[in-house]
């Protein structure tokens, strides 16, 4: 891999060339230039093209790939399994971890600002590159090309999909978990940072008046999503916890947020008073 070059007012760490190797597709170096670069570089740069318009267009393409093979290898499923699949898939946390193998972050093209606080391995600014990248693809080559780069890239996660139960759907998965359990229904508070082009939102969940997990996502959706699965899964290993320890234990009121897709680390446990109410 080549060294870091500057160009301009901004780097780009990798050569295109070897990325476009590894797509397996002919992408002119001109298409494929735009889909690497970011809003930063171009705005530090005189505000050259963007990969936005790219990026748009690729949104669409792996969306269109993706439901696709979805509806046809699952003949049965009704359409709200269909698309809580195909959300599963296109998440931005999904599209990073492709990026990522790829070693995408390496070919974009960033601004200093953007370099300097870790722009090359954020889950947002890859998975925005991956779909300019696809985009590029499709208008360079047509759809059977694009279709075929998105099955190499996507079909592992496609097949996982399938496999992921309440990860489906953290935020219904939480709710029936809190009403099995007698809990309370879970609430969500979500605000939002960042300029309006690249807001991040965080949401924090609450039964009653304990804090079980929070989030941080691209929507408002995405961060509510991430904050039931941190709660979901402190729920369920505090009751397996419950269930080991003879003198029980409870997990401390403030939950981590959860970002990136990962799922939150559990605080230190606190052992029970003996005169506390047990947990259901």
């Amino acid at each position: 891999m080549s060294g870091r070059r500057h160009d301009g007012d901004g780097t780009q760490a990798g050569d295109p060339a070897e990325l476009s190797d590894a797509l397996g597709v002919p992408i002119s170096a001109e298409t494929l230039e735009r889909a690497l670069t970011h809003r930063s570089y171009a705005y530090e740069n005189g505000g050259l093209p963007t990969n936005e318009r790219l990026e748009f267009l690729g949104d669409s393409v792996l969306s269109l790939v993706v439901t696709d093979t979805l509806f046809t290898g699952h003949p049965d499923l009704p359409e709200g399994q269909l698309a809580k699949l195909r959300a599963a898939v296109v998440q931005m946390n999904a599209l990073a971890e492709v990026a990522r193998d790829l070693r995408l972050g390496l070919f974009v093209k960033l601004g200093r600002g953007e370099e300097g606080t870790g722009g090359r391995d954020k889950p947002s600014i890859l998975a925005d590159t991956l779909e300019a990248v696809i985009g590029a693809t499709y208008i360079d080559c047509g759809l059977g090309e694009a279709s075929g780069l998105v099955h190499r890239l996507f079909d592992p996660v496609i097949q996982r999909s399938a496999g992921l139960g309440a990860g489906l759907d953290w935020k219904t998965s939480l709710q029936e978990l809190t009403a099995d359990r007698n809990l309370g229904v879970p609430e969500y508070q979500v605000k939002d940072s960042g300029p309006d082009h690249q807001k991040l939102f965080r949401a924090v969940v609450k039964v009653g008046a304990r804090e079980l997990g929070a989030g941080e996502g691209r929507s408002k959706k995405a961060a509510e999503q991430l904050a039931a699965e941190a709660a979901y899964r402190s729920i369920t290993a505090e009751k397996d916890q419950n269930r080991d320890d003879p003198e029980r234990v409870r997990l401390t009121p403030d939950a981590p947020a959860v970002s990136a897709g990962q799922p939150a680390p559990l605080r230190d446990a606190v052992p029970a008073q003996p005169d506390a109410p047990h947990t259901p």
